[in-house]
């Protein structure tokens, strides 16, 4: 019924055995979604399946950048569960804050490889079981960052692989739309983590000086990225941009 919430049915989620992707996967699975969990680690895919005691979900070890284990991941997910009706597109990495001069090309190419080839090729290989799975279509998200509209001092590739999810994102929703397919993207800001622990005691600005940046709790990404799960296919968001509130985001340089 057009208007209606979707029922919760099959999520990837990809970067499940930590952070962002561990908080959203057990979100989805306290919502009642059945969650394939994708990560290099099966240690830490077997961590955050324990954590939604009772919960339907299936682990997946991924590397999202080598083309065999994106498509062995689909497959597995439609050998389990028959259908993939969400993709959330977590994860990446990042390289630390190095001058364009001085970065090693192979920095550039692990984390373009991660942070956007990752990204097409979960897309593809879910465009693929969506389109012939009946009923048709489904939803993916990718993960943007903010670095998708502006950029840290020193943040050449994981910068241009972000703003490559945002082409990305455009050209799956144009596609999608002939097969019920809804693409947004969720553009985050300073979220409280593991990696984002050094933000306390300064990062770097654009100005030049080094200056702490607040942060915000995990919990807010993952009740934004369930209520873009749970829409009406008829209805997408297309981009949002979630934050900590005082982050010099607006304004920034």
């Amino acid at each position: 019924m057009a208007g209606a919430s979707r029922i919760p049915g099959v999520a990837v989620v990809t970067g499940a055995g930590s952070g962002i992707g561990r908080a959203c996967a057990l979100a989805l699975a306290g919502e009642g979604w059945r969650v394939v969990l994708a990560g290099r680690r099966r240690e830490a895919l077997e961590e955050t399946a324990a954590l939604a005691a009772g919960a339907e979900m299936l682990v997946v070890p991924t590397d999202v950048t080598v083309e065999a284990d994106v498509a062995a991941l689909f497959d597995a997910a439609v050998a389990r569960f028959g259908r993939v009706d969400f993709v959330f597109n977590n994860a990446g990495t990042n390289t630390a804050a190095t001058p364009i001069d001085e970065l090693p090309v192979g920095e550039w190419t692990r984390v373009v490889s991660a942070n956007l080839t990752g990204v097409f090729l979960c897309m593809r290989e879910a465009f693929r079981v969506m389109k012939r799975q009946q009923p048709q279509g489904g939803r993916i998200v990718n993960n943007g960052s903010i670095s998708a509209h502006v950029p840290r001092p020193h943040s050449a590739p994981y910068t241009a692989a972000k703003h490559g999810v945002t082409g990305l994102t455009k050209s799956g929703s144009l596609d999608g739309r002939a097969f019920g397919i809804a693409v947004g993207q969720i553009d985050i800001g300073n979220v409280a983590s593991d990696m984002t622990s050094r933000m306390s005691g300064g990062v770097l600005q654009a100005h030049g000086a080094i200056a702490p940046e607040p942060v915000m709790a995990i919990e807010n990404v993952a009740r934004t990225l369930t209520h873009m799960a749970a829409l009406p296919l008829d209805a997408n968001i297309f981009q949002v941009t979630v934050m900590a509130t005082d982050m010099p985001f607006v304004g920034r340089g």
